[in-house]
């Protein structure tokens, strides 16, 4: 999610639980062997053992389409320990696929293989290399190529978006189209792909018969989404968190837009979150629209506070209540 999940937002997502790992928005690989300033620019988590603060393991992933351009960055990449380094092949943004990067290369199963296989043989080998991918590009007829090529490139694990390029985001999701791959590849795989609610989560589960899933807009859009689901796992209750609870999450996060963001362009940053959010609290609306046409800094901020009274100094924050084991104390299953 280029331009909205960055470690800004990672910092705040894993901060309220849940969250097993993350992987970074991508870092275009072209013809130059990037210094390693680009890498932890990127994901400056690589400077905090690869992990953001509150210790969820984050993966960079790297964009490209020439192997050995490719297998150079990595082996720089390595150097800063990764958890691990992941592959983009995709993403269907037109602007990335016109310079054969992302989901454009799914046409080109052979080339997927070499592009694994010589970042793998970079790398040391206590550091996994996965892929992402989609059902293909145009059409899903080389789905399976796709995945064997990347399997037997040396892919630890397969993260699998179950879309084609041409569909895009558009609903639905083809879940059962994974546990096809699922079924002739022997590397772990990862369903991904509209998953909104806990409901959606089943139901990717069951058709695609992953156990692990990777959330993106779903769990902007609902903060507490991987909480939830692990306490369905566990047999209690789960709920949406009240709005309460992730007041103090956006004004932490508006803080480090703040530190880190160019003016001009911090205001913009917290709408996109709490435009995702609309889909899950109506509270979120009525702060979108109070904030949507104000630009100006000093305005934004007057009118966020008008809107979004800060928490209380002292204020539990959501990622406290996780540590004090209150995260999961909503109503259990009788």
């Amino acid at each position: 999610m280029e331009g909205l999940l960055d470690h800004l937002l990672r910092e705040e997502l894993t901060a309220l639980g849940g969250v097993d790992g993350a992987v970074s928005e991508f870092i275009r690989i072209t013809d130059q062997l990037m210094p390693r300033r680009v890498f932890t620019r990127i994901v400056p988590e690589l400077l905090r053992g690869g992990q953001t603060e509150a210790g969820t393991p984050v993966r960079p992933q790297l964009l490209g389409s020439d192997p050995v351009c490719l297998a150079e960055n990595a082996a720089r990449l390595a150097e800063l320990n990764p958890p691990g380094i992941d592959l983009n092949f995709g993403c269907p943004a037109k602007c990335v696929n016109r310079h054969r990067g992302g989901a454009v290369l799914l046409d080109e199963p052979d080339l997927l293989h070499v592009i694994v296989q010589k970042v793998r043989r970079a790398v040391p080998s206590r550091i996994p290399v996965s892929a992402k991918m989609r059902l293909g590009n145009e059409d899903s007829a080389r789905m399976l190529d796709c995945a064997r090529a990347l399997a037997s490139g040396g892919a630890a694990e397969l993260v699998v978006h179950a879309r084609t390029k041409r569909q895009g985001y558009k609903p639905p999701a083809y879940w059962a189209e994974i546990g096809t791959i699922r079924a002739a590849v022997s590397i772990p795989l990862i369903a991904n792909g509209e998953i909104w609610t806990v409901r959606d989560a089943l139901q990717a589960r069951a058709e695609s018969g992953c156990a692990d899933l990777m959330l993106g807009r779903g769990a902007v859009a609902d903060p507490s989404l991987p909480l939830a689901l692990r306490a369905h796992d566990v047999g209690l209750m789960s709920r949406l968190a009240p709005w309460a609870d992730l007041v103090p999450s956006l004004w932490s996060y508006w803080a480090r837009v703040q530190g880190r963001v160019a003016s001009k362009h911090q205001a913009g940053r917290l709408k996109q979150w709490l435009h995702y959010l609309r889909r899950t609290h109506t509270e979120a609306e009525t702060v979108y629209q109070a904030v949507r046409a104000v630009q100006a800094p000093a305005a934004f901020e007057q009118a966020l506070r008008a809107a979004l009274p800060p928490p209380a100094v002292g204020a539990i924050s959501p990622c406290q209540k996780m540590q004090q084991g209150e995260a999961l104390s909503v109503a259990t299953s009788t």
